[in-house]
């Protein structure tokens, strides 16, 4: 997960509270909407982010598993034995 997509989100949703009480100060009930929105919108970014590391996480995992198996060659392989 990148920081930038964190503080991307973070920034979006700080926008968007800040938007909804100035909104709501002036009785703009416009301006409270598209607060809310704004923090709407961050959320999404903050979920987006987390999925996303998790499927980077797991596909270093894999790689690594992977790698376990592959590095270590069966009995027989300096032989010729493929069996």
């Amino acid at each position: 997960m990148g920081i930038d997509d964190k503080l991307d989100a973070t920034g979006d949703k700080v926008k968007g509270k800040i938007d909804e009480v100035v909104g709501k100060a002036t009785d703009d009930e416009s301006r409270v909407v598209k607060g809310k929105a704004e923090q709407a919108k961050g959320s999404v970014k903050d979920t987006v982010a987390d999925v996303k590391a998790h499927v980077e996480d797991s596909a270093d995992k894999t790689r690594d598993d992977r790698s376990d198996d592959t590095d270590v060659p069966y009995e027989g392989a300096d032989r010729g034995n493929l069996e």
